[in-house]
């Protein structure tokens, strides 16, 4: 409103965005193609973590895009119209012309996105062949497929394009530090080569003196490395410190066999001050039924039959079609998959994992959560539930290393007890337990995540592709027969269950 300094906004029927086209737009309609049209446009902008892809060659499917980042902006899309007379006028009292015309203004709307192209295009790969004259001739019509062809057109002889499917991951340039040249001394002669150290470590060891043990060695440590000790008493200055290192030795004295995710669950610490923390109360098992898992000083579960329910158990979902259900349909989502490669045109990764366990929790047993008397709540069964399983909840992972103890179903606890006061070897395999314990436990499990799936999405089991499990009951799979297709699932870099991971960590 004039005078007022406010000003009234039109009423908007749908958000406006604005993108800064790198380039000379004299068609409308071919400028949205290299955009995805309107569509596209649309598909990026409903997801606030996409970033807006440019093709210059809209109908080549080996254009490498140039990418746009999404920020908000407050600006507003005005109509400018200018009056002008047809006939100049001058004015009669000083001769000088009149002004042409007046200028109105009126303000359409506001745009509250704005996609801006501020990096550098991807390499180009084209495909063409060059003739003795220099003259060049494409590949595209002979490569893309455009229409269904008869045999012989698969067995022409070209030449091999296979371009990749990225060149560069980044589209900003950065500075490269190199590392400068080392200065020595004078009188310096540099060391002997040998066999032993041509090749070794890439990096220096890391100073965090883990002590590691292998099922096969005689004796386990009693007390922790002198250096263990000492960086820890170094690090450990203030009150929170210490009662940190307080809740870890209330935590070995109660139970003596801990994994690094239990200890994360159960232990408010930082990443970097608990690889500092575990070689000073536990040492690590490399084999054996303990792997993985960080044992208390002076205590060796191979000579105490107790240690049974602190074995683990490397637990992986099976789907394919035989279990009713593909990889891809299951809920536990892969943490990255070889077929389904996307180029980075994401500006950060969405935290999926609190909102997939939420959607796991909440979907599976709400009533069980909200309307206990317990006083779990449901941050407390997301955090469990990286080290617990649970007869009517999803892992949060495809992979998982259990503890026995850590399994809260009555029927595993069962198979677990078979031998309870009847153990008399301790294998590097099964340990305390019976032969094929883990081969049941597997199957069980298994069988819990089926019916949960089933419960959940019941149309997977219902599809015509897999007949076979239609019919009831639901039995048991063998997992000696699964060990092949089992293998499908390798640890991921990064994940919160690796013993990969872990290990790098002290090494």
């Amino acid at each position: 409103m004039e005078g007022s300094g406010v000003v009234s906004l039109p009423q908007q029927k749908k958000p406006m965005v604005c993108v800064e086209y790198p380039g000379l737009v004299q068609d409308v309609d071919r400028m949205l193609r290299t955009l995805g049209g309107e569509e596209g446009v649309s598909r990026v902008y409903a997801d606030p973590a996409k970033r807006l892809e440019l093709y210059f060659r809209p109908k080549d499917p080996y254009c490498h895009p140039v990418c746009a980042n999404r920020f908000p902006t407050t600006t507003m899309i005005l109509r400018v119209k200018k009056k002008s007379r047809k006939k100049k006028l001058c004015d009669p009292k000083t001769g000088e012309p009149a002004p042409e015309g007046t200028i109105s203004m009126e303000i359409l709307g506001v745009v509250g996105t704005v996609y801006k192209f501020q990096g550098m295009s991807d390499f180009q790969y084209l495909g063409f062949i060059s003739g003795s004259d220099g003259s060049q001739t494409s590949l595209y019509d002979r490569v893309l497929l455009k229409k269904p062809e008869k045999e012989e057109y698969f067995h022409q002889d070209i030449p091999l394009y296979i371009p990749p499917p990225i060149f560069s991951r980044l589209d900003n340039p950065v500075d490269y530090y190199y590392r400068p040249n080392i200065n020595h001394r004078d009188g310096y002669q540099p060391p002997h080569l040998s066999s032993e150290n041509l090749i070794g470590l890439s990096r220096a060891r890391r100073p965090h003196n883990a002590i590691f043990v292998n099922f096969e060695d005689a004796e386990v440590p009693s007390e922790p490395h002198p250096a263990a000790v000492k960086n820890w008493k170094k690090l450990c200055t203030n009150s929170v410190d210490k009662k940190v290192e307080q809740e870890m030795r209330r935590l070995f004295n109660c139970r003596p066999i801990w994994s690094r995710n239990a200890i994360k669950a159960n232990v408010s610490i930082h990443p970097d001050k608990l690889k500092l923390l575990l070689p000073y109360f536990a040492y690590y098992m490399l084999t054996g039924p303990w792997r993985s898992l960080w044992v208390r000083f002076g205590y060796d579960p191979r000579k105490n039959p107790e240690a049974k329910i602190y074995q683990v158990l490397d637990f992986r979902i099976r789907c394919g079609v035989k279990y009713g259900y593909n990889p891809n349909e299951m809920p536990v989502k892969a943490k990255r998959s070889t077929y389904n490669y996307s180029l980075p045109i994401t500006l950060k990764k969405p935290g999926e994992l609190l909102r997939v366990l939420q959607m796991l929790f909440l979907s599976v047993r709400p009533l069980e959560i909200f309307n206990s008397r317990s006083n779990f709540s449901l941050s407390v069964l997301l955090q469990e539930s990286i080290y617990i399983f649970r007869e009517r909840n999803l892992p949060p992972y495809r992979q998982m290393f259990y503890q026995l103890c850590d399994l809260n179903v009555d029927s595993l606890q069962e198979i677990i007890k078979r031998n309870d006061g009847a153990e008399s070897e301790c294998s590097e395999r099964d340990g305390w337990c019976l032969p094929k314990t883990s081969d049941l436990l597997r199957d069980s499990m298994s069988l819990m995540i089926k019916q949960t799936i089933r419960s959940k999405r019941p149309a997977l089991f219902t599809s015509t592709s897999a007949p076979s499990d239609s019919k009831e009951p639901l039995t048991y799979e063998s997992g000696e027969e699964e060990e092949d297709e089992e293998e499908e699932f390798h640890p991921s870099e990064g994940s919160e269950n690796e013993m990969e991971t872990e290990l790098l960590d002290y090494v």
